[in-house]
């Protein structure tokens, strides 16, 4: 069951504050209630607050004066300032000051809530950055995952692992095929032996025979010497095929005799040679596609998939997200000698982009930033452009519906919270009577007290 979140509302206001409070607690949060920046001290100290949300001009302690004072005692709390209609310049001063964010007065609930949610959501994801050790146990071999989908790929490779058969792994390219080749390998009995990977995409088609079977001296004009092929440089161990979908046809029968039989005959060799290799293969194309097709052997495809591992896209397993991120900092900030972190602004934007580059995606653009940004902190800015541009998912539920409805809401909401009393309502909303009067006839409500819900 997921815990709930606390939010500190400080307002000195006894109306706002109630209304604040009711609104987020239909949200689901917890909320604690002070009404100054010392009672906020207090509560602070008495509670396990996750976001505060304070009003700038109050007795006895300014919201800026709260934010100083969190920034000493708790610097990773998420602070939203709620400040006075055109009071940009203290607004900024607040973001550079370390506040989350701001909002003006009058402001929409909706807004407001939209803010505490991303600003929750960045204290949850910062506190599982912190909690992950230098060992994170969701590592394996330099594989870093927690969600169900990869404890489930890692269990089928660990099994595998076992076992002498041939193993086909299927996923989307950047998802760390190689990766899994290790691990099984790793796993085996045959982890003393040599791991070969082979691109199969990479060879020449004029040389992958040669490349995989090896030649003898003589077999070809630029053959001046006798040459071991990949299948006899893994013996004992594993070859990992990488890209098989892409082995030309004409080599593909060799390829089978060599599963089949276990021996390989060398370009001008008059016998075959003994192998005892492993062999798992890795592509990211559909095989049986190209089966029917007429690209790849039927009879080549059924002996590959004896153990068949799929592994997730990234953007089926969004939880690794946070543990993949804290690995590479650490993998690339040692190799740079820069020591980072990310923002809680950054880590959201890693967080809802889908990475069609997977995993390897996701490693460069932490590498890029770890070089691109000047402070120790990752912002936003130090991403690339397609990542940091895609909107919120909240902004863009938000938009959906218009202006004018949700202030009609927000105007009603804040009536039943102050029992229809007009002066009170039009203190919050930061109207004057007239405005308020005006809005309601505008949206429909002569009456003198808002309809019941």
């Amino acid at each position: 069951m997921k815990e709930r979140s606390t939010v500190l509302v400080v307002e000195d206001d006894p109306d706002m504050r109630q209304l604040i409070l009711e609104e987020l607690g239909e949200q689901g949060y917890d909320v604690v209630a002070a009404a100054d920046g010392v009672e906020a001290l207090e509560q602070h100290a008495r509670h396990r607050i996750d976001v505060i949300v304070t009003d700038n001009m109050m007795p006895a302690m300014k919201g800026m004066e709260l934010l100083a004072e969190m920034q000493r005692r708790d610097p990773d709390i998420p602070v939203v300032l709620i400040t006075a209609f055109g009071s940009i310049g203290s607004a900024v001063e607040a973001m550079k000051s370390g506040a989350y964010h701001y909002i003006a007065k009058p402001f929409l609930m909706e807004d407001l809530l939209v803010i505490v949610h991303s600003a929750v959501e960045a204290r949850r994801l910062q506190q599982e950055m912190s909690r992950l050790p230098v060992d994170h146990p969701a590592s394996f071999q330099g594989i870093v995952g927690e969600s169900a989908a990869m404890r489930n790929t890692m269990n089928l490779v660990l099994r595998a692992a076992e076992v002498d058969s041939p193993v086909l792994l299927m996923g989307e390219s950047g998802t760390g095929k190689e990766l899994l080749a290790r691990a099984l390998h790793e796993g085996s009995p045959r982890s003393r032996g040599p791991f070969v990977a082979v691109n199969c995409s990479a060879i020449p088609k004029t040389l992958v025979e040669s490349q995989l079977f090896g030649h003898r001296r003589g077999a070809f004009t630029d053959a001046r010497e006798d040459h071991q092929g990949y299948f006899q440089r893994a013996d004992g161990g594993t070859l990992f095929l990488d890209e098989i979908g892409d082995m030309p046809l004409s080599v593909q029968g060799k390829l089978l005799r060599a599963l089949q039989e276990h021996e390989v005959q060398p370009l001008g060799a008059t016998t075959a040679v003994r192998v005892d290799a492993r062999v798992v293969a890795a592509t990211h194309r559909d095989l049986e596609r190209r089966v029917e097709a007429g690209l790849f052997r039927s009879d080549l495809f059924y002996r590959l998939n004896v153990i068949v591992i799929n592994i997730p896209a990234l953007r089926e397993r969004p939880e690794d997200i946070v543990a993949l991120v804290a690995h590479f900092l650490r993998k690339h900030g040692a190799r740079l000698g820069r020591e980072r972190t990310v923002s809680p602004e950054a880590l959201e934007a890693l967080r809802r982009y889908t990475w069609p580059g997977n995993v390897r995606e996701l490693e460069n653009a932490i590498e890029r930033a770890i070089v691109l940004s000047h402070d120790p902190v990752i912002q936003p800015s130090d991403l690339p452009d397609k990542i940091r541009s895609r909107p919120p998912r909240t902004e863009v539920l938000s938009s959906m519906r218009s202006i004018a409805e949700l202030e009609q809401e927000h105007i009603l909401r804040t009536l039943r919270a102050v029992k229809g009393n007009k002066a009170a309502a039009a203190r919050i909303l930061g109207f004057d009577r007239k405005t308020l009067y005006r809005k309601l006839e505008q949206y429909g409500f002569k009456e003198e007290s808002p309809p019941e819900e």
